[in-house]
């Protein structure tokens, strides 16, 4: 019986070291699709997911992530990837969607907002995403910003904020994973420290690409939580206006 929603979210410890106890891939392949359902900026899911299962794989991953216990004792590993190269593709895919979605409607006949969610990916898509070497985002930061001083609007438009807002996003598909293999008793550890380069290149991924991290997976061990959880407490954290 899997753990509600609450009940998952307590359980999830970062595990450091796992027992020696196989795990089911396709649990894996489960939880990661419930990755895809989690939110991301537009909806362009910019995000890939690589399963590394096989033990030749796993090996030489314990060697990029620096020989961390999460690594080494691992059953699973899962390298959240960030695509923020492949924004065209995606967009273009969310402007299919909605025109299968809308049918034959003429523009003339459609809802206001039917047409600002087609024109969002024709034209604000392309015009925040479009890139020439980091100029064209300061370009954009800077007209923003002289906008900004008449009226509110969006910043985050420079190449850097842009893969800002791209790895928000894995990392939210990242947590769902993570809890969904806790709901089922799974455990998980994400690691960011690793040689992302000795990553890319050994997934044949393109320069282009970027990791967001990699989450050991498996069943935890007695000693595999390093201590009590400690956090810093709500008060401090939390404030209404």
């Amino acid at each position: 019986m899997e753990k509600s929603v609450t009940e998952a979210i307590q359980y999830r410890r970062a595990v450091r070291v796992f027992k020696k106890k196989a795990v089911d891939p396709e649990i894996i392949r489960l939880c990661l699709e419930n990755s895809i359902l989690a939110p991301s900026s537009s909806n362009l899911q910019l995000w890939e997911f690589v399963h590394v299962s096989s033990e030749t794989a796993r090996t030489q991953f314990v060697e990029y992530c620096f020989g961390q216990n999460a690594a080494k004792t691992a059953d699973q590993l899962v390298v959240v990837v960030v695509r923020k190269d492949l924004w065209k593709k995606r967009s273009r895919a969310n402007l299919n969607f909605l025109k299968e979605v809308y049918g034959e409607t003429k523009p003339e006949k459609m809802s206001k907002r039917q047409r600002f969610a087609l024109n969002y990916y024709r034209k604000l898509i392309p015009s925040i995403y479009m890139e020439f070497l980091g100029v064209l985002g300061w370009l954009r930061y800077l007209l923003f910003n002289i906008l900004g001083l008449f009226r509110p609007v969006y910043r985050q438009v420079r190449l850097s904020d842009m893969r800002i807002v791209a790895h928000k996003s894995a990392a939210l598909a990242a947590q769902n994973f993570m809890i969904s293999m806790a709901a089922r008793g799974l455990d998980t550890c994400p690691m960011e420290g690793s040689d992302t380069l000795r990553i890319k290149r050994f997934l044949k991924l393109p320069r282009t690409a970027e990791i967001n991290m990699v989450i050991g997976c498996g069943y935890r061990e007695e000693t595999g939580v390093y201590g009590p959880r400690f956090r810093v407490p709500f008060e401090e954290v939390y404030s209404t206006v």
